[in-house]
């Protein structure tokens, strides 16, 4: 265990620290050595981490979804079949009780959100020594293997949700439209700073609220995952009731992981389904 060569303080904050590569200190370009060189690095500093694990992840959702779409057969289907089959229909009936426009992109887009996130935040469920010590052992010193623990990732994907909301509320509204609803709404034009500061709040909030939701409830995850592991360390008794606790959380836990990529999904889904309403 790596509680046997570092304090709890270290073990954790080992735990939460990403891979980072940017502009060192000195001027170089290189891997962070500590939270403290990271922070350091700035702007242009990049999580390989987490960067390696979401696109991994989504590698693995394309060439999941679409071995099974090139080998379709009548008659009895595969289980991975059905499983994919399953998934394809939840989200087109989610479309179709929250969308009420026309728009061919939003169903796949709906798909790869939820699916992605969904891996991305299953990995959560793996013991958190085992990935950050094979990291060790082939050379690398931090791994954070939960990409959507990091707000990079969520952030990222909620503003190109927010992108596409603010595109599509012109491409349907037009520039027009789109602004006077943000100055128009909802009090009318005697209202209009009070329309903008409401209609600005919530137009921002949404992109916000997508990305911390979920890294929020990533995070607080993980860290009790590594709350828990620390008792494996703290003796035989304790860390018997270690091993009930992290059983107890996984489970619960797994509700969480499919909860966030539901919501998610759901609230892009929503956000769209606004866009393309035309207010009169």
């Amino acid at each position: 265990m790596a509680t046997e060569t570092l304090t709890s303080s270290e073990y954790i904050r080992h735990h939460l620290t990403n891979l980072t590569y940017g502009k060192l200190p000195g001027g170089d370009w290189g891997i962070a050595q500590n939270a403290e060189q990271a922070k350091e690095m700035g702007f242009w500093a990049i999580n390989l981490d987490t960067m390696g694990m979401s696109i991994l992840l989504g590698v693995v959702f394309l060439a999941l979804f679409s071995s099974v779409a090139r080998s379709v057969r009548q008659g009895v289907p595969s289980g991975l079949q059905n499983f994919v089959e399953l998934m394809v229909e939840f989200v087109e009936n989610s479309v179709r009780g929250s969308f009420n426009g026309r728009n061919p992109l939003v169903a796949p887009l709906a798909l790869t959100i939820f699916t992605w996130i969904f891996l991305m935040n299953l990995v959560d469920l793996v013991p958190v020594d085992w990935i950050p010590h094979l990291a060790i052992a082939l050379g690398v010193p931090f791994f954070r293997a939960v990409p959507s623990t990091d707000p990079n990732i969520t952030f990222g994907m909620s503003l190109d949700v927010f992108a596409m909301v603010v595109f599509y509320s012109i491409k349907v509204k037009g520039l027009g439209g789109f602004l006077g609803e943000l100055s128009f709404q909802p009090f009318g034009k005697i209202g209009l700073p009070a329309n903008l500061f409401l209609e600005g709040v919530n137009l921002i909030s949404k992109p916000v609220s997508l990305a911390l939701r979920l890294f929020g409830n990533m995070y607080a995850g993980e860290m009790i995952f590594i709350l828990i592991a620390i008792m494996f360390g703290a003796g035989i008794g304790i860390g018997v009731f270690g091993g009930v606790l992290q059983w107890a959380w996984a489970v619960f836990h797994v509700l969480i992981v499919t909860l966030q990529a539901f919501i998610f999904m759901t609230l892009t889904i929503v956000y769209l389904d606004m866009a393309h309403q035309e207010h009169h």
